[in-house]
């Protein structure tokens, strides 16, 4: 995959400090078109889509919200906790704006544990990004397969 501008722009919105005080990108030092190719890899070998890993975060963070900030047991089968803070966060690919919304999801009886945001969720959907290794929502594709039962 090749770096595009568009990339290159985002990539620099996504360093420590610009958009949030940690960054987007971790430890990784990959250019960003890199770091999708690669999770893209990754999934067609386990198997799985963006699309339906994004509908079924999207699906628990949503129920995790009625919990009001209190972790709560989805289907019998994992324990969702959101926790909301005021404010916006843009994209570091400027298409768009997003709540603060953390969410934690536990398999239950696992101890294997997903924290993601709601813009986690656009950027996995729209551009296939799971940010970069060692930054604090990477998702790691093998783990969102186990804990997402897909």
């Amino acid at each position: 995959m090749k770096q595009t501008p568009d990339y290159s722009k985002a990539e620099a919105n996504m360093q420590s400090g610009v958009i949030t005080a940690d960054g987007f990108l971790g430890e990784d030092t990959r250019p960003l078109a890199d770091i999708i190719e690669h999770d893209e890899e990754l999934f067609a070998e386990l198997n799985i889509t963006f699309d339906s890993v994004a509908e079924k975060l999207e699906y628990l963070m949503k129920k995790g919200q009625t919990g009001l900030g209190e972790p709560i047991t989805v289907d019998d089968t994992w324990l969702v906790r959101t926790d909301e803070t005021r404010g916006y966060l843009p994209s570091p690919f400027g298409d768009g704006v997003f709540h603060k919304i953390n969410v934690e999801v536990e398999l239950k009886g696992s101890g294997k544990t997903l924290l993601f945001t709601e813009m986690n969720i656009h950027m996995l959907r729209k551009f296939h990004f799971l940010e970069g290794k060692g930054s604090t929502f990477r998702m790691e594709p093998a783990l969102i397969k186990e804990v997402l039962i897909l």
